[in-house]
């Protein structure tokens, strides 16, 4: 199954087994999901559902991950069980919680998870029907995973990599960002010595669509070419870093490491050496 489904086909499958999640973000985002989603979406949060956030974001990032036994409880609640075909959608191209979702779900185990491309913007110029209050749906039964399936890297991890020259570090914020020349969310601005920057917008196309598998799987190949091949890849906390995952596998290559704590961990952590190319 492809991790990008389109709006044309997710207008027709079937609705038996099929759950769509709303992972929108931002300002009055559960308001915004009452007020107006796709039918039949069902709204997943991504501080309180996608993340565990600690007090002390040195440790872990500004939207660590969750335990599995504390995720089993969410896709429960949400009424996911184990031959759950699940479609994720955000407004923000499934560049912020919709990859996020998908990175989880795959990490759980779920086999049969999709992200809409173009997001929910996608969905209403084509056509999808929309509704507007809470869904009614039921629990699940609780499905019981020992932990996340696919590959993460620690800050620890991260440095021993970069100083034994035996991974390629890649940062996916904004170029701006990535150069230090300003940081909007975290406290100082900057990137990791080592880590090369290749922006998650460069998945997309003029019209926010994910590209061809076959020109992001060139565009890749070029960017990597002559570096280890084994990945980590990392952004400001987790989340958008999941949007460049998402196109790899979509390109065909294999899953990444994710740098969960990122920037926002890293720029936090005492004694952490800070590049800037300004």
């Amino acid at each position: 199954m492809s991790p990008i489904i389109s709006s044309f086909e997710l207008k027709n499958i079937p609705g038996e087994n099929l759950i769509i999640l709303d992972a929108r973000t931002g300002k009055e985002v559960k308001q915004n999901y009452l007020d107006k989603h796709i039918k039949g979406a069902r709204f997943i949060d991504l501080d309180k559902d996608l993340a565990e956030i600690g007090e002390n974001a040195a440790f872990g990032g500004r939207h660590p991950l969750p335990s599995v036994d504390k995720f089993a409880v969410t896709l429960s609640n949400l009424g996911i069980s184990e031959d759950a075909h699940i479609v994720v959608y955000d407004d923000k191209n499934a560049s912020n919680a919709a990859a996020r979702a998908w990175w989880m779900l795959k990490s759980f185990g779920l086999e049969n998870v999709q992200v809409l491309d173009g997001g929910i913007q996608a969905a209403e110029k084509a056509g999808l029907e929309f509704a507007s209050g809470e869904e009614i749906f039921e629990k699940a039964s609780l499905i019981k995973k020992d932990h996340w399936s696919l590959p993460v890297s620690s800050l620890e991890v991260v440095e021993n990599e970069l100083e034994n020259d035996s991974s390629t570090v890649v940062d996916v914020r904004d170029a701006y960002r990535y150069k230090g020349e300003s940081e909007p969310i975290d406290l100082v601005a900057g990137h990791i010595p080592g880590a090369i920057n290749i922006p998650f917008s460069e998945n997309l196309d003029e019209n926010g669509n994910f590209l061809s598998p076959e020109i992001l799987k060139e565009k890749y190949s070029q960017f990597l070419k002559d570096k280890p091949e084994h990945l980590i890849i990392h952004c400001g906390s987790g989340v958008t870093a999941c949007h460049t995952i998402l196109a790899l596998d979509y390109a065909g290559f294999p899953v990444p490491d994710l740098y969960v704590g990122s920037w926002s961990e890293w720029s936090r952590r005492e004694g952490k050496e800070i590049a800037k190319d300004i």
